[in-house]
């Protein structure tokens, strides 16, 4: 049974310019995850991903500072939580906004093995705002992003997913007030959350793991009975995302996240 894992925000970059851009993988095929890939991409004063694309859907959500994102010289200026999906085989770019402070955005692909294909294409920004009916691309904005109570003290909010246009991948935002938490749930499918701010305790089948921000991120496979709590003295953030279209959750009782009652894999396997 391929096991949960616990990645640091600061990992060993896989890509790194002493100038430009750092990219870190957190979830993909080298912890056991199917069907989906997860990471940050740090740029430094002006630093420029050119012009790339993949074979799959990715959303970028940014975690810091601001982002310019072309999208075949379709122009949009991101900030904080503000998430883009680029469908497969669509070429953009990302640039960091500012000189002085570094860009932090966060990548998902519907793919365990990320990659670019470099284009080659000319640096185009023409400014467009949102896009317009029949852009292949979706910008969802934070602040206009609908916002739902899932359990006591715990925000969320959908930023990428099916409904938006991304096919294999959803994903989205959770804030959690000080010991709120998500009763003991499982998926149908493997699960990222990277923590943002604060931090969370993370119980999964019996196994206790702590997390704080800086981006450190969990990896909970399909079929695992897991939840998070808010075990710091301030609010919790997470991003969390899912190797699924539409986020869906089953919950069940919470002493099999603690570990108090035996989690039958009959029931953890789908």
């Amino acid at each position: 049974m391929i096991e949960e894992a616990i990645i640091s925000g600061s990992c060993e970059p896989s890509l790194a310019s002493p100038d430009a851009v750092e990219l870190r993988t957190f979830v993909s095929r080298e912890c056991g995850a199917t069907g989906f890939s997860t990471g940050t991409a740090i740029f430094k004063g002006h630093a420029l991903l050119p012009y790339h694309l993949h074979d799959c859907s990715e959303a970028i959500t940014i975690l810091a500072g601001a982002a310019l994102v072309a999208v075949e010289g379709r122009g949009y200026r991101l900030g904080r939580l503000d998430c883009i999906h680029i469908p497969a085989g669509v070429p953009h770019s990302i640039q960091n906004a500012n000189q002085d402070s570094a860009l932090v955005a966060h990548w998902s692909f519907a793919s365990p093995a990320p990659a670019r294909t470099y284009t080659g294409d000319a640096q185009m920004f023409a400014d467009r705002g949102d896009p317009l009916p029949g852009d292949p691309e979706h910008l969802n904005r934070f602040s206009k992003a609908a916002v739902y109570e899932l359990a006591a003290g715990a925000w969320f909010s959908d930023l990428f997913a099916k409904r938006f246009g991304s096919v294999g991948i959803c994903g989205g935002y959770g804030r959690f007030s000080i010991g709120s938490s998500l009763p003991c749930h499982t998926h149908a499918y493997d699960e990222s959350i990277t923590i943002l701010r604060g931090s969370a305790t993370c119980l999964v089948q019996g196994a206790r793991y702590q997390l704080d921000g800086g981006f450190n991120t969990a990896f909970v496979p399909r079929g695992k009975p897991h939840r998070f709590l808010n075990s710091g003295q301030a609010e919790m953030e997470m991003l969390w995302v899912y190797a699924g279209d539409e986020p869906d959750r089953a919950v069940v009782d919470n002493q099999y996240c603690s570990g108090v009652l035996p989690w039958p894999e009959a029931v953890g396997t789908f």
